[in-house]
């Protein structure tokens, strides 16, 4: 549990949620074992469940739903059973009307929790004091993945086998290899979750560790604060950004500067460049830039539905002319990272220097040292996973769609992922043994009717508003990743029943400090970050890290959703702009065109009008 004392008024049970009209089998969706259930009723009724709205603020696609299950196993076992984290027992998911919500397990025995010290402290030590190197592999082991996903052949089945094969006696055909390299697509998905955990819970740890000495001595310090001691860091999501800046100079410098700004369509636009006189230089760069760098999802990562900048150049384009037309004003488009990087040493020698012993100073010192060393893998490894590998990965398994949809089993080959993967197995099963008989398969009379049902299903669940809490509301949230990832805290559970809230105030985690007027520009989908416009007010339900060139033009940030080590609270402290997160209710209770006040220091964002 997530929770200390006793239980004030709670959310509504689980069991008490009604599915839309219109969507009463819903569970079709999704495996049993995703589903809430009378045997498991009085367990999972006295828990307390958020929903994610981080990483899935929509209704999970069936096959989607592998990315949620995959890291429901990796996460949790190095958690619990790896690195043995001594107060944790993972974080539980269920599914509700397509929605996932998760509830944090720990351990309050204080014995229990010194034996699984014993282990963690072996264990974490060997990976600190080995960090560098381990990290190195660890790099080695994730662009080996992805190059293995890459290769993965994914073929249609011939009208007959080949004679080279037939005379090579491979003794095996095309269906064995359709069926096998799917088997490896999925394994190769569930080997990169591993990596993805792999150290990120060290890095977290880490980090907590080096926050609760500063919490214990200096009472009243802020997690603003703190973070702000391990800022300046040159992470790995900033570098697609700077590649689209460096393309910007570029573009200046070889006279193609007027065909970006001019050609909206950025096909149209490279088509005009490659015509220039000295077009071909910079369509190098270009090319040079996009792989690996524009593997970048424009959001979280773990829907299909969110294409990377390789399938979708608008948004790298769009912040080209953002980039180009600020350079030929005169102004700068450089990151303040100077500027960071000499706050928080400052900030750093300041509370270091209230210590009253050279002990305590050595051990600030060296914790902050060891969460500064860490600190890049916690978002680096963002880029390898939700990034380079699973925008690949989505685009592979719509190959397999491309394969069904030509056997008549799909109407178009995005239905493929309202097949859970365990179905699409089955489907390609299929297709094989009609392929081998000669006899009719059963999906193209099943599947395109099954699709059409769960069409409409998820539009009813899309219509449909998920409850911020559900089960037993804690009296004081406690379990530090909840606070920090999610921003679930106790100020924001108490916002969830209705409590602390004034008409014209919006309540938060300060996340990036500094205070700033301006007009608001809601956006919810990444569609809409073209409207965002130089200077306003950005305010969304959560930002992803290749929302970054839109931070160049807007003077803060207000998000529903995330704590402060959520990427919007990071990508505005690297930017040096005011931020407000985990607000909860934002793009609901602000409109475009309203003056809004954000508050960075205190979390309080103000309507003005």
């Amino acid at each position: 549990m997530v929770a200390t004392g006793t239980p004030q008024q709670g959310f509504l049970s689980p069991f008490e949620i009604a599915p839309p009209a219109g969507a009463e089998d819903w569970q079709r969706l999704y495996p049993y074992y995703y589903l809430f259930s009378e045997p498991r009723r009085q367990f999972e009724e006295g828990k307390f469940w958020f929903f994610d709205g981080m990483h899935n603020p929509e209704p999970i696609f069936p096959f989607d739903a592998i990315m949620t299950e995959s890291w429901w196993v990796a996460l949790n076992m190095f958690t619990t059973r790896f690195y043995v984290i001594p107060p944790a027992l993972g974080m539980d998911q269920r599914v509700v009307n397509g929605y996932l919500y998760i509830s944090p397990n720990s351990i309050s025995d204080p014995d229990v929790i010194a034996q699984r010290a014993e282990l963690f402290l072996k264990r974490a030590g060997h990976y600190y004091g080995n960090w560098d190197e381990i990290y190195d592999n660890w790099v080695v082991k994730a662009e080996d993945c992805i190059g293995r996903l890459k290769e993965l052949e994914l073929h249609d089945l011939p009208e007959v086998e080949p004679e080279e094969k037939v005379f090579a006696h491979t003794g095996v055909g095309a269906s064995f290899e359709l069926l096998a390299n799917y088997n490896r697509l999925i394994e190769n998905m569930q080997e990169m979750a591993c990596y993805h955990f792999e150290m990120l819970g060290l890095g977290y740890a880490a980090y907590l560790t080096f926050r609760d000495f500063s919490q214990k001595a200096f009472p009243g310090i802020s997690d603003q604060t703190i973070a702000k001691m391990v800022a300046g860091i040159d992470i790995l999501f900033f570098r697609p950004d700077d590649e689209v800046r460096k393309l910007a100079r570029l573009a200046i410098e070889l006279g193609v500067a007027d065909l970006v700004k001019r050609e909206t369509d950025p096909d149209a636009a490279l088509a005009a460049i490659a015509a220039s006189p000295r077009g071909s230089e910079w369509m190098d760069a270009f090319e040079a830039a996009k792989d690996p760098w524009f593997w970048f999802s424009t959001g979280p990562g773990y829907s299909h539905e969110h294409r990377a900048w390789m399938d979708d150049l608008r948004l790298p384009f769009n912040a080209m002319r953002g980039y180009i037309e600020k350079l030929e004003a005169g102004e700068s488009i450089e990151r303040p990272l100077a500027a960071i990087r000499a706050e928080s040493e400052q900030v750093f020698a300041e509370y270091r220097d209230l210590l009253d012993s050279d002990d305590e100073r050595r051990a600030f010192t060296e914790m902050r040292d060891l969460a500064k060393t860490v600190y890049p893998f916690v978002e680096n490894h963002n880029f390898y996973v939700e990034h380079w590998h699973h925008s690949i990965f989505w685009n592979r398994v719509r190959e397999l769609g491309a394969i069904l949809e030509r056997h008549g089993f799909l109407e178009d080959s995005e239905d493929v992922f309202y097949l859970h993967r365990f179905e699409l197995h089955g489907a390609l099963y299929d297709l094989c043994t009609g392929w081998a008989t000669s006899t009719p398969a059963r999906g193209p009379s099943y599947w395109p009717d099954e699709v059409r049902e769960r069409k409409r299903i998820m539009e009813k669940l899309r219509a449909w508003s998920p409850p911020p809490g559900l089960g037993v509301a804690p009296d004081v949230v406690t379990e530090p990743f909840t606070v920090m990832l999610f921003g679930v805290t106790t100020d924001t559970v108490r916002r969830w029943l209705g409590q602390d809230e004034a008409e014209n105030e919006l309540r938060g985690i300060a996340a990036s400090k500094g205070v700033v007027e301006g007009l608001a520009r809601v956006i919810t989908s990444v569609a809409e970050l073209d409207d965002v416009q130089t200077g306003e007010v950005l305010v969304c339900p959560i930002t992803a890290p290749s929302w970054a060139p839109v931070f160049g033009r807007i003077t803060a940030a207000v998000s529903d959703i995330g704590g402060i080590m959520s990427h919007a609270a990071i990508v505005s402290r690297e930017y040096g702009l005011p931020a407000v997160v985990g607000t909860g209710f934002g793009t609901k209770r602000i409109r475009t065109g309203q003056r809004v006040r954000v508050d960075g220091d205190t979390g309080v964002v103000t309507v003005l009008e």
